[in-house]
């Protein structure tokens, strides 16, 4: 079977789904990757692909850009005749979607989140809509990430009616390579923060309960490692580490030494994505979270019991969950995060997602080697 796999970059598809094309390769099929190529492009040759760098602008809102891309997706498409289309992110799924449609091809979207201009009321947001719904339209399954998407697909009519739903743990996380950790000793307590240096993500309010917080407890510390493009950020980040109470490590490709110098996650994101991949890497570690009681990171988190849900943009109630865990004692924190591992094991294995795939896969007319049906 030609199978065919569409994302924005070759960074994402290595991360998140190289497991799925490593296991369609593993059973036979013909597997061709569509996206941009970033890091990792090697990797993704080895385990079996075919690559095609197809730059999708993924920040772009440039209608010639796009057109542009939705003209290569055709060419492309129409020259490799895949059998079945597995899309991701935005673009990929509005595009490479409404080409599907056109060219007849069988193809699954996977919602991995709204996008601002879809989730926040406007024009930008009616155009959006009608877009996405364009490009899911002739999808015979959809995969959502949580449940709040569906019930917006279904509130603003872009639910295709004879679409099937499929509800993944998010992109799932690999507990190989994020395996449990030794809880950190010491007497500083270090917080940390992953994400790119955005204002949705919640760096501003991550950095305005630092410095109150170290105020009074001198032992703290408060770690981000993240990329910035935005050099207000930066400099505010360079002010907090001057005064002290701040570490900057940028951006940074192996997250394990991070995660087991931490002693508690903070991601206090209203960033409109499917699953947060940080909280449920940083669960797997074995680390308590605290994090923004909104869909996408509340499916993650127990609250009370794996860590902390705090409300959306409140920077009182992130220093007072900050408050909290610093009363706990050293075997409750570990305790927090112990929880949150065998959470990610019972419910978040990639393994979860990667079934996922072969299963629905598995109901087209299509022959799949070795796959049951």
């Amino acid at each position: 079977m030609k199978i065919t796999l569409i994302a924005n970059d070759t960074t994402f598809i290595y991360n998140l789904r190289r497991e799925v094309l490593a296991k369609l390769v593993e059973e036979g099929h013909q597997v061709t990757v569509l996206c941009q190529f970033l890091s990792h492009r090697e990797a993704l040759e080895q385990i079996g692909c075919r690559l095609y760098d197809i730059p999708i602008g993924r920040r772009s809102t440039n209608p010639l850009a796009d057109l542009k891309l939705l003209c290569r997706f055709f060419q492309i498409l129409r020259k490799i005749k895949p059998d079945v289309v597995l899309t991701n992110n935005i673009k990929p799924n509005v595009y490479a979607g409404i080409v599907c449609r056109v060219l007849g091809i069988k193809y699954i979207p996977n919602i991995t989140g709204l996008g601002t201009p879809v989730e926040n009321p406007g024009k930008l947001q009616f155009l959006a809509t009608r877009l996405y719904k364009y490009g899911v339209a002739g999808a015979d399954n959809i995969f959502f990430q949580n449940e709040e998407n569906v019930r917006f697909f279904e509130q603003h009519h872009m639910m295709p009616k004879k679409s099937h739903v499929c509800l993944l743990p998010g992109s799932g996380v690999n507990l190989q390579t994020h395996p449990a950790l030794p809880y950190s000793p010491g007497d500083v307590v270090h917080f940390l923060f992953v994400a790119r240096l955005l204002k949705e993500k919640g760096i501003e309010l991550y950095l305005s309960a630092a410095k109150r917080i170290v105020q009074n407890h001198p032992n703290v510390m408060f770690h981000i490692c993240g990329g910035c493009d935005d050099p207000k950020y930066l400099e505010a980040v360079k002010e907090a580490e001057k005064a002290g109470y701040i570490q900057y490590h940028g951006e940074q490709k192996d997250m394990l030494p991070f995660f087991q110098m931490a002693h508690c996650v903070v991601h206090p994101s209203y960033y409109p994505e499917g699953m947060s991949n940080v909280l449920l890497e940083a669960a797997a570690s074995g680390r308590p979270v605290i994090a923004t009681d909104r869909s996408g990171c509340r499916e993650t988190v127990e609250a009370g019991k794996t860590g902390y849900l705090i409300p959306i943009k409140d920077e009182d109630a992130l220093v007072a969950a900050l408050e909290d865990f610093l009363n706990l004692t050293w075997e409750q924190r570990a305790e927090l995060g112990h929880a949150g591992r065998l959470k990610m094991e019972y419910e978040f294995d990639r393994q979860i997602v990667v079934q996922k795939y072969l299963d629905t896969l598995g109901a087209y007319h299509v022959p799949l080697c070795g796959v049951r049906g």
